[in-house]
């Protein structure tokens, strides 16, 4: 039977009827370790009762009423990720790709308030991945996702990740920003250099840009740090986050100075569905959990015990492992083998990973993901390993 769906995807022969923790099941009852987490999704895993019996108290008392009223919701949820960041206020969307459309929007809007409406190009970065929309695909620059949708938007200039020359030359009279993902995740889990955004922070300042950075994958928690950006020291103007704000439920967020917010009044971007209650009540729910004492240590454990035993594989070059990259728990390891053969093979083990750019299979569970669930990866991962390889 053909599908009515628009094939956009190319999708596994494989679904699910339901999740419980980092676990997936499928109709037949098989049970899957998800080390994807709906990439980078369901940070708290699937099922979480706290996030579960938030999103249905809210369901059963009140979902909608638009952004003409007030949202209590809201409210807390941007009071909560401001006195946790670098931020003074908060745009609420639905989805990392709306996130980073209004964060371009600010940052063109910012240099109109200022009396400089020629400054509206941004640099962006080779290998980046913002989105899908008109907008968000000129910003990625990449042939793949342009190709066939006509004209790109103007006003995106590409350089190479970690190149401070390159950045620099390509600042002219029309620049308004620079924007960066602080882990690429689409394109290979490529940690940028803390020094790199310290660059980029000094260079900005010199030229009256803002620094916005793309969070949508690296955010809320995701690296053992709140935002991945603060294990550099560095204070943006604009964050974009996305993914595991929601837990799973639809949600973005475009952070915002006092200062890079000044050109966003009333009528300038809006959103229907953007913080509307229940989506308020999944994100606040993700907090609740995220900020709670001890969490953000328990992500940097899980994490430094798959990279070890990821890195002890590595060494015994007995296994796929070739090169161990990332920060935390956004954690990939480029392959021998085509990444595509690896995360089948692993798939069949009853472990699920997701491919990337350079060859790269990525491994983002949930943040809750425990020591046992870690190890069993690991063991699926050089099981795998053991078989590609001869």
């Amino acid at each position: 039977m053909t599908s009515a769906i628009l094939p956009t995807y190319a999708r596994g022969e494989i679904s699910f009827e339901r999740g419980e923790g980092p676990y997936l099941f499928d109709a037949a009852g098989t049970r899957y370790l998800d080390f994807g987490s709906g990439i980078a999704v369901a940070c708290l895993g699937h099922g979480h009762p706290h996030l579960a019996d938030a999103i249905a108290r809210q369901a059963r008392t009140l979902m909608h009423v638009s952004n003409l009223y007030t949202i209590p919701g809201q409210e807390r949820l941007a009071e909560r990720l401001t006195a946790n960041s670098f931020a003074d206020f908060v745009f609420f969307c639905n989805s990392g790709a709306e996130a980073n459309e209004a964060l371009i929007k600010s940052a063109r809007r910012y240099h109109f308030a200022h009396g400089r409406p020629e400054r509206y190009r941004i640099i962006t970065f080779e290998n980046a991945f913002h989105g899908r929309t008109l907008a968000t695909i000129a910003a990625t620059g990449q042939q793949k996702v342009l190709e066939g949708f006509g004209p790109k938007v103007e006003g995106f200039d590409h350089v190479p990740v970690g190149d401070i020359d390159a950045v620099r030359a390509a600042i002219t009279d029309e620049t308004a920003a620079v924007l960066i993902e602080p882990v690429q995740g689409e394109g290979g889990i490529i940690v940028v250099p803390d020094e790199f955004l310290r660059e980029l922070r000094a260079l900005c300042d010199q030229h009256g840009l803002l620094l916005c950075m793309d969070e949508v994958q690296s955010g809320i928690g995701r690296t053992g740090r709140f935002l991945a950006h603060e294990w550099s020291g560095v204070r943006p103007d604009i964050v974009s986050l996305g993914k595991g704000i929601g837990g799973g439920f639809p949600l973005g967020a475009c952070l915002l100075t006092e200062a890079a917010a000044v050109g966003m009044v009333a009528g300038t971007h809006g959103s229907t569905y953007g913080g509307n209650p229940l989506a308020m009540a999944a994100g606040n729910a993700v907090l609740d959990v995220v900020l709670a004492d001890g969490f953000l240590d328990h992500v940097t454990m899980m994490a430094d015990r798959l990279r070890d035993g990821l890195e002890a594989q590595r060494q015994r070059n007995v296994t796929i492992v070739e090169e161990i990259r990332g920060r935390g728990l956004m954690l990939g390891f480029k392959s021998r083998v085509t990444n595509a053969d690896v995360t089948a093979a692993l798939r069949d083990k009853g472990l699920l990973a997701i491919p990337a750019g350079d060859n790269v299979v990525r491994l983002l569970p949930p943040l809750t993901v425990e020591d046992e669930h870690v190890d069993a990866a690991l063991d699926i991962i050089e099981q795998v390993g053991g078989e590609l390889s001869t």
